[in-house]
């Protein structure tokens, strides 16, 4: 996101030894002062996701943050194609069983 001009920039200094946590699935809960997004990792085949971050945010922070994930999200398409979202969930299209290709197995008799 640019910075508007009159406005120094903020310089962001990350500690050598912040953890790094992948999240592929997200709970967002709200009150009038707050966001709470929690983030989880949900691993193939469970039910239970453990919650590994948890980030709150000021309403008028959620909508910033909103508006440069799209700006973000828009460049990276631009970049390297549209990313493509499922008509299922997500967690079902990721996720889901794999299922053998319909026809015969190879070495198996057409006729059977």
């Amino acid at each position: 996101m640019a910075v508007p001009a009159g406005k120094p920039s903020t310089s962001l200094e990350t500690p050598a030894d912040l953890p790094i946590t992948y999240a592929n699935l997200a709970r967002i809960a709200h009150s009038p002062a707050d966001i709470v997004v929690d983030f989880a990792h949900l691993l193939p085949g469970e039910t239970n996701a453990r919650v590994s971050a948890r980030v709150l945010m000021s309403p008028l922070s959620a909508k910033l943050l909103l508006r440069a994930l799209a700006e973000n999200i828009a460049r990276y398409e631009a970049a390297f194609g549209e990313i493509k979202v499922p008509h299922a969930s997500l967690a079902d299209h990721l996720f889901r069983p794999i299922t053998p290709p319909e026809g015969p197995t190879p070495g198996q008799d057409k006729s059977e």
